[in-house]
């Protein structure tokens, strides 16, 4: 299958007519006019204070002491906050206009939060560290107990906050936390309706699956359809192998919103949030639902209620109640970061104005999007903040259009577009210091490489003066490194899957550097990326892939073979689509009428970075210890096994071992380097792994901590005699 394919979805319109193309905007609700503008125009400046009151509904001691900062403490609780519909600050919320008001005109949110504070706040450092819930969930959570290195953050002082800014999140989890919106109605209280799509993709063969769907946003809290009647115009279901293949039709006969089971077979039990098959789904094929929906929520609130309650926390002594801020006059600076769909919600945050503050101030000084190379769907009709870009899955979905360009100036040459990331911040003097961080998978995946070239993959673009981009060379989208994370099931992915290499050292230095650069104006090492200037940054046709053979490993204590390794030129393409007339690409932001979307005939560029011919390690980028002194080629990309399905493993880099000795990989024909090529013997290991750390410790991308540690875990775990 040509490489490109993937990225192409000429088949969007295979079963033709209204069946895969809904043209659904009149299909009751408003035809647009609820809010959801350039965040600008006529409208009346504001004049309304918004009310913000604080709970606190637990406070505990947190595990650990930490230098002269001393203990913390763990702090949780909601905010209720009010968002003024009639301030230009929150014009670009799509819907805004058709929510319910209070008696002071005023739209509600309440959030969950959870702050990690010094017990003295006298001995606090002056940053607050906002972390964005992933989905709900608090990944980032510093923990010394298991990451020593982690106390770095304590010893400095820092605040850390985790508020909830999606609507969608369930509050059946408690260990969630979720923001409530409002939802959007029609100015005579009846629902608004539209047309909704959702990816079915079963992991083993079931009679019924739930809604919403898809690998990522499956746990989330599903719209509703308009009706259960799936003989309606805008209802129907599709079956393919590859998302590449022609959609084939699935009768309304056979399919219907209801539960069922062996116990209770199809048609099952009448139910809003599932869909019952006749014959249950089949694992091979990928299931696409398009209905329509109603009751969309204003989830566009979610972003002014992480404005306003990280300007409260960092800004204001007590809330409208008179409630004290735990935090009061401790705060100085405030550092974002989000990680993955969080870091993508953390882009999108910035380039719709949310870091505009209501009093003009800026909301956040620094901001880290981590492994994060798109946007996030929060800012649309019916929008699914939950999606992501994973096997089989979400390659058209929202989340795609909006500009990977950072600069306020970035043209967009396959759309006929201009303005990046930053356009909005600029033209408001609120742009923070960024730092985007990218793995390999970001690249192969999710479509990365158009933040550092013009559209047409032609011309390194040049970055504003306040970002840095940093390519984490050799690792793949999350995980802790290291030959012990390495998982080989030959039934699902062709190579041991996992990268050894790793960014997690990384990340901890880069924060650092940023909080140097917020805090005392310290410059940041320079960007590390891979350029089609000196041809680290090329077409996936161009990559240059040793020879690997001859290896195994093992598999429940059995050492298996390892496939030849064979480069196959699959990626992620990235198209340009029509979700219809009032949907604004450039934003993310309007109303979908065209579900599935159209395929404009048009493609974005995608490059990859090149590998060093001897080893298969990325030649560019911030290169780890692991990286430098390998012990085998950590590539950034693996295949699924599975007959039948042409795809990339979902998220997962691959690991392909050196041979030991030289006799061992002479006999095999394997091209790279053995291990006792490169380092003669276990001394030699370490000393390359020592000089290695050290370099990159002086270079300020790995802390010394960290470098010891490393050093530590070569010595104690030998590779060769």
């Amino acid at each position: 299958m040509d490489a490109r394919a993937l990225g192409r979805h000429a088949t969007a319109l295979a079963l033709g007519g209204a069946t895969a193309i809904l043209l659904l905007a009149a299909c009751g609700g408003s035809d647009g006019a609820g809010g959801g503008g350039s965040g600008g125009g006529s409208t009346p400046p504001q004049t309304r204070t918004p009310a913000l009151t604080l709970k606190i509904t637990g406070t505990q001691d947190f595990a650990g002491s930490y230098g002269s900062v001393g203990q913390y403490e763990q702090v949780t609780g909601t905010i209720t906050g009010e968002v003024d519909p009639k301030d230009p600050k929150n014009a670009i919320i799509q819907d805004l206009a058709l929510a319910t008001v209070n008696t002071n005109g005023m739209v509600e949110y309440t959030a969950d939060f959870v702050m990690l504070k010094p017990k003295d706040m006298g001995k606090a450092g002056g940053v607050l560290r906002y972390d964005a819930p992933n989905r709900g969930n608090i990944l980032t959570m510093p923990n010394p107990g298991t990451t020593p290195s982690d106390s770095v953050y304590f010893e400095r002082g820092y605040v850390f906050l985790y508020s909830a800014w999606q609507g969608d999140v369930p509050k059946s989890n408690p260990a969630r936390l979720t923001v409530t919106v409002p939802v959007a109605k029609n100015a005579d209280g009846t629902s608004i309706t539209g047309p909704y799509r959702a990816e079915l993709v079963p992991t083993t063969a079931t009679a019924s699956m739930s809604l919403p769907g898809g690998v990522f946003n499956g746990s989330m809290v599903p719209y509703a359809p308009a009706s259960l009647d799936n003989t309606q115009p805008g209802y129907s279901l599709t079956r393919r192998i590859n998302e590449t293949d022609a959609r084939i039709a699935i009768p309304a006969s056979d399919w219907k919103f209801a539960r069922c089971d062996g116990a209770n077979p199809f048609p099952g039990t009448a139910d809003p949030a599932s869909i019952c098959l006749r014959g249950g789904f089949d694992p091979q094929y990928l299931y696409e639902l398009v209905y329509v929906a109603k009751d969309p929520k204003v989830m566009g609130v979610g972003l002014a209620a992480l404005r306003d309650v990280v300007s409260f926390f960092r800004n204001k002594a007590v809330d409208s109640a008179g409630m004290p801020n735990p935090i009061a006059g401790r705060i100085q600076h405030a550092i974002g970061q989000g990680t993955s769909q969080s870091g993508n919600a953390m882009k999108t945050f910035l380039h719709l104005g949310f870091n505009q503050a209501l009093d003009g101030s800026k909301v956040f000084d620094g901001i880290y999007a981590h492994v994060a190379a798109r946007q996030t769907n929060i800012n649309t009709r019916f929008a699914v903040p939950g999606g992501g870009g994973g096997l089989r899955t979400d390659h058209t979905a929202f989340g795609q259009t909006a500009p990977r360009g950072l600069d306020k100036d970035y043209v967009d040459d396959v759309a006929g577009t201009t303005g990046g990331v930053m356009k909005r911040c600029a033209a408001t003097s609120t742009c923070p210091k960024f730092f985007l961080g990218l793995s390999g998978t970001e690249f192969w995946q999710l479509q990365g490489s158009p933040v550092l070239t013009d559209a047409n993959g032609f011309t390194d673009l040049k970055q504003p003066d306040n970002a840095r981009i940093y390519y984490y060379a050799g690792a793949q989208h999350g995980g802790p490194g290291g030959t012990a994370s390495i998982n080989y099931v030959p039934t699902r992915n062709v190579y041991p899957a996992g990268t050894v290499i790793h960014f997690n050292d990384t990340f901890r230095a880069l924060f650092l550097d940023l909080e140097e650069w917020v805090v005392r104006d310290t410059p940041p090492p320079p960007s590390q990326v891979p350029a089609l200037a000196d041809g680290t940054l090329v077409r996936p046709a161009a990559l240059t892939v040793p020879v690997m053979k001859g290896l195994t490993w093992p598999v429940s204590g059995v050492q298996t073979a390892i496939p030849d390794f064979q480069y196959l030129g699959r990626y992620n393409g990235y198209s340009l689509l029509d979700f219809g007339p009032q949907y604004r690409r450039e934003d993310e932001s309007g109303i979908a009428s065209i579900l599935p979307p159209a395929y404009l005939n048009r493609d974005y560029a995608i490059l990859v970075p090149q590998l060093d011919a001897s080893t298969g390690i990325p030649r560019a980028g911030i290169r780890s210890v692991e990286a430098r002194a390998p012990i085998g080629t950590s590539l950034e990309f693996n295949y699924v096994a599975t007959p039948g399905i042409v795809d990339l493993s979902n998220l997962t880099g691959s690991f392909i071992p050196f041979h030991k000795t030289e006799a061992a990989r002479q006999a095999a024909g394997d091209s790279r380097p053995s291990l006792e090529s490169l380092y003669t013997n276990q001394a030699g290991y370490v000393a390359a792994v020592t000089a290695a750390a050290n370099d990159l410790v002086a270079q300020r991308l790995l802390l010394q901590r960290d470098a010891d540690a490393i050093i530590a875990r070569a010595v104690a775990n030998p590779v060769l005699p």
